[in-house]
């Protein structure tokens, strides 16, 4: 569901519409007023239903979702929604789990302890492991070491084993998940120019390189660090199969720039499959009918081509 007042139930509905694979909703009926909707008493019931009307497993909401106008009372049935729905998904009763953008500060406000989707998910599915942001599309797949926290703090917190962690899940799922047999991946550089010898700064030098040498004394095939103002282009691309990144912006600019609406987050490290679109809740325009479910599209295609790679995923 997400946040029942930003755009997710009208992206859902429109996904519906546009064909996606099948998926049932969990969260209260009411929201999805404008296609027809079958009210269904478990998830089993979904498949047979999609082709007709949107399944939904109704979870009703403790107060009215006004378009837009956030509603603290409603910010624990968002949360039970993402917990039942990895629940499913543990179970095998789902085949992976795609969630609507939520409002953070909302779920702050009501004790929500997590900065987010990803860490949330990390609690309730762990394997062991840190959970990772992926960002995916067609031309390009970024994860983030550092996300959500001030630059200053981000830059502070990267050390060489910090770097190759999220590197090695990264690695893991491409092969497990993506189907890629030997994947390649490109470590960004921190300062400009990745330090240009230490002329620029010395953290390429003293952090980044080292991790590299890390991952390639284990058999990963990483190269860098690249300077970052050329390893976004159209020829250096096609070069790596993901980008392993310093911080949120210097992932998520050139993803967004390049394809926003076919844009998917991906968590990487769960003993679940989970994406979720790359944009937020978009109060300014909820409610008005002009959201695009392009990038939401995105994400349950991809969740059904992840289910369908992932060794002894549910199905």
């Amino acid at each position: 569901m997400g946040e029942p007042v930003g755009i997710g139930p009208e992206v859902t509905a429109k996904a519906w519409l546009a064909g996606a694979p099948p998926f049932c909703v969990l969260g209260d009926a009411a929201l999805y007023a404008g296609v027809p909707v079958a009210r269904v008493a478990s998830i089993e019931e979904a498949a047979a239903a999609f082709g007709h009307a949107l399944p939904v497993l109704h979870r009703p909401l403790p107060a009215p979702a006004t378009p837009g106008v956030l509603e603290p009372r409603n910010a624990p049935a968002v949360i039970a929604a993402i917990a039942e729905a990895v629940a499913l998904a543990q179970a095998g009763r789902a085949g992976a789990v795609v969630t609507c953008p939520i409002q953070k500060s909302v779920l702050t406000a009501a004790g929500f302890p997590h900065p987010g989707h990803t860490e949330f998910l990390g609690e309730l599915a762990g394997t062991g492991v840190p959970p990772v942001m992926m960002l995916a599309c067609p031309e390009l797949r970024v994860v983030p070491v550092t996300v959500h926290e001030p630059l200053a703090r981000a830059i502070a917190r990267l050390t060489p084993e910090l770097i190759a962690e999220h590197a090695r899940i990264t690695h893991a799922a491409l092969v497990r998940d993506f189907g890629i047999a030997q994947p390649r991946l490109a470590v960004a550089g921190l300062n400009p120019h990745a330090g240009e010898a230490g002329t620029l700064g010395h953290e390429d030098q003293a952090i980044v390189a080292p991790a590299v040498a890390l991952l390639r004394a284990e058999g990963i095939l990483a190269t860098g660090p690249h300077p970052p103002d050329t390893l976004f282009t159209a020829l250096a691309r096609p070069t790596y199969d993901a980008a392993i990144c310093l911080y949120h912006d210097q992932a998520l600019i050139p993803l967004k720039t390049l394809d926003m609406e076919g844009g998917v987050n991906v968590t990487l490290g769960l003993s679940v499959i989970r994406t979720s679109p790359d944009h937020g809740t978009a109060l300014d325009i909820a409610g008005r009918g002009i959201a695009s479910p392009h990038s939401l599209l995105a994400a349950l295609r991809l969740a059904d081509q992840l289910l369908r790679t992932r060794p002894c995923a549910s199905r």
